[in-house]
């Protein structure tokens, strides 16, 4: 079993209805699937590689190495090793401090956040049209419509890079745990050679295959409320491995703290299945619930 691998060029062509279709499934059937010929220049993508690889030798190696999960792993009693993640993670966004040891390193990744967005929308666009919503609804529906809210009106557009590496005792600690994410959309940019993420398909997980300079797409949570479940987020997780050092990009295409999120009413049957909500109160519960079951968050957030 694989996660579908979709040829997005496609779009422009005469298998455009094809390809529409395998994106419709690739968001009911899966909540992943993996975008080939997607429009990012391969060249971008192979500096990517470069500057990330090169920023984690030369700027966190070191303090991975006194990290907490690697001190937990050294010092416990040889059981599994709960509540943490053997990771290297650091987050990019438009308006914090980016790491400036490491050459091209700000040049590039600020080329790709800018590519990376733009295949977001058109994505997001392309989920509009199958849910027969209007162009450029989920992309509106992520952004406050209250003018008072100022920057906190715009949706919110962030890209963790993580980097885990080899671990010696890979069954004792989860690379990451078990999750949903809480957001809109993510494009994944993963490792091509290094695997560990899985997605729980059914009741099985299954790998999400490594393939060079594919964007992996995931929904979020907010993608299934405002679709009124058609479009469900799924549980995925990154195993912990003894060898390579696994590299992954993932970039957050998610609404405003300040917007209003609720299923499209085109999509509401019946009422009840999904609340309306601020983000930004679900992101509270979300950040005390992150590796729980979704269901009980969009109850904590209906009482809100």
């Amino acid at each position: 079993m694989a996660i579908p691998v979709i040829d997005f060029s496609k779009l422009s062509g005469e298998e455009r209805a094809k390809t529409m279709a395998q994106i419709a499934n690739g968001c009911e059937e899966w909540g992943f699937f993996q975008l080939e010929n997607h429009g990012i220049p391969e060249e971008l993508l192979e500096r990517v590689k470069r500057v990330c690889n090169e920023f984690y030798k030369l700027e966190r190696e070191e303090n991975f190495k006194k990290s907490t999960p690697v001190k937990l792993l050294n010092e416990s009693d040889g059981g599994k090793i709960e509540n943490v993640d053997w990771e290297d993670v650091i987050t990019l966004l438009d308006d914090n401090e980016w790491p400036s040891n490491t050459p091209d390193f700000k040049e590039t990744m600020a080329e790709y956040r800018a590519e990376v967005k733009k295949l977001a929308e058109k994505v997001m666009e392309v989920m509009d049209e199958n849910l027969g919503l209007p162009k450029g609804y989920i992309k509106s529906a992520f952004n406050s419509s209250n003018k008072d809210d100022g920057d906190n009106n715009k949706a919110f557009f962030g890209t963790k890079v993580s980097h885990y590496p080899p671990c010696p005792q890979p069954k004792r600690v989860n690379a990451l745990r078990a999750h949903t994410d809480a957001g809109g959309v993510v494009l994944l940019f993963q490792d091509d050679v290094v695997g560990g993420l899985q997605i729980l398909k059914g009741s099985e997980w299954v790998d999400v295959q490594p393939l060079p300079n594919t964007i992996v797409i995931n929904t979020g949570d907010q993608i299934e409320v405002l679709s009124n479940g058609k479009y469900k987020s799924v549980w995925h997780r990154v195993l912990a491995t003894p060898d390579g050092n696994r590299r992954s990009i993932a970039s957050f295409y998610n609404p405003s703290l300040a917007a209003t999120i609720a299923p499209a009413p085109q999509l509401v049957e019946q009422a009840g299945a999904y609340p309306k909500f601020v983000f930004g109160d679900y992101m509270s519960v979300y950040a005390e619930q992150k590796f729980r079951p979704k269901e009980p968050r969009f109850q904590a957030v209906k009482s809100m």
